[in-house]
């Protein structure tokens, strides 16, 4: 094993650690706006430990297949690619692609949910 030169624990355990620690020891002692408060930064470290490489490179090979997107919404305006037409499937799949990407980062319940 080579050493990156950071320290130990990486930042992403440091992350969870401090989620953690929000979650099971901060938030049950917290009432009404605290609470929420507290429950949306959990909320953001889990966001922020799911943006792993592999997510970006996913979500940029999704944006790579959409392609031009003022071109797809020039399309999409105009009708062109309405199901029946020429390239609707293929638009479909790839939009479908990107969401489930975007939402396996910020909302992976949604992803589940939906299958």
């Amino acid at each position: 094993m080579s050493w990156d030169g950071l320290e130990q624990p990486a930042g992403d355990n440091l992350l969870a650690t401090a989620r953690r620690v929000i979650l099971e020891d901060i938030a049950p002692l917290l009432s009404g706006d605290a609470r929420f408060k507290a429950l949306m930064a959990a909320n953001a470290m889990a966001i922020a430990l799911r943006e792993t490489p592999d997510a970006r490179a996913e979500l940029a090979a999704c944006v790579t297949a959409i392609g031009d997107v003022a071109g797809l919404v020039a399309d999409i305006r105009s009708g062109a690619l309405d199901p029946g037409k020429p390239g609707h499937d293929a638009t479909a799949a790839a939009l479908l692609a990107l969401t489930e990407a975007r939402c396996r980062v910020s909302a992976p319940k949604a992803v589940q949910a939906s299958r």
